[in-house]
């Protein structure tokens, strides 16, 4: 899953919405024909008077309907059909199937344009094996809040954190740590020129760019030199995307 329930409520508030709704797809839900859902959903319970598609929209029973049928239907019923026609980035046409890959591919960066915004994901902050602060560089040790999200590949990635009190600049190890033997994978997260427990909080990570994958390193000391340059790489990266 790309963007989740709540995510989407956020983005199409900021979008100016003045309402939405939200249509829990049920296996009965899953069986209605084209017409019948639009007969009882889109008319009976919305008055759709006006219907905005995407080009490629397909809806109803094994995805029977399109905008041929909607545009027939709207004729019958007295609604009308406007279709958008593909975006591109690029030569590529814009899809969830392109973004998708491009985020599996570890390519946050250029998946921030098709999308629109930064790809993220959310976290509560939960207790770790406190080695980051012993090390000089603390982390927030995060419990990913949707299960279904997308988690882009293993590595090391400048992020843009964003806690209920303002915008923070990070760098996000996100993986197994193979310097460490017998520690588990985790996803850690270094708030940049920060110094505040957050403990329980929530955490949105907006991925900004990807600086490397996973690294064993021979030592701490070897580790801690590589943490700077991560951080110092995920300082000059991220200027423009937080307050200064």
């Amino acid at each position: 899953m790309l963007t989740s329930p709540i995510e989407k409520k956020e983005i199409l508030a900021e979008s100016g919405l003045d309402y939405a709704v939200f249509l829990s797809f049920t296996e009965a839900l899953s069986r209605y024909e084209p017409r019948r859902f639009v007969e009882e959903i889109l008319v009976g319970r919305l008055g759709v008077e006006e219907l905005v598609i995407g080009y490629d929209h397909g809806f109803g029973r094994d995805r029977k309907g399109d905008q041929g049928t909607l545009r027939k239907i709207g004729k019958d019923l007295g609604f009308t059909v406007d279709v958008v026609p593909p975006v591109s980035v690029g030569e590529a046409a814009v899809s969830s199937s392109l973004i998708r890959d491009t985020i599996m591919e570890g390519r946050v960066a250029d998946a921030i344009d098709p999308l629109g915004r930064p790809y993220s994901i959310r976290g509560i902050v939960v207790r770790g094996e406190g080695r980051g602060r012993s090390l000089g560089f603390p982390t927030a040790n995060l419990a990913v809040v949707d299960s279904y999200k997308l988690i882009p590949p293993e590595g090391t990635y400048a992020v843009r954190a964003v806690l209920r009190d303002g915008t923070y600049a990070g760098a996000l190890h996100l993986g197994p740590r193979p310097t460490f033997q017998g520690s588990p994978p985790s996803i850690e997260l270094h708030l940049i020129d920060f110094d505040r427990e957050i403990y329980g909080e929530e955490v949105r990570v907006d991925f900004i760019q990807r600086l490397r994958g996973i690294e064993r390193f021979e030592g701490v000391t070897i580790l801690l030199k590589q943490i700077g340059k991560d951080v110092g790489r995920a300082r000059r990266v991220l200027e423009g995307w937080v307050p200064a």
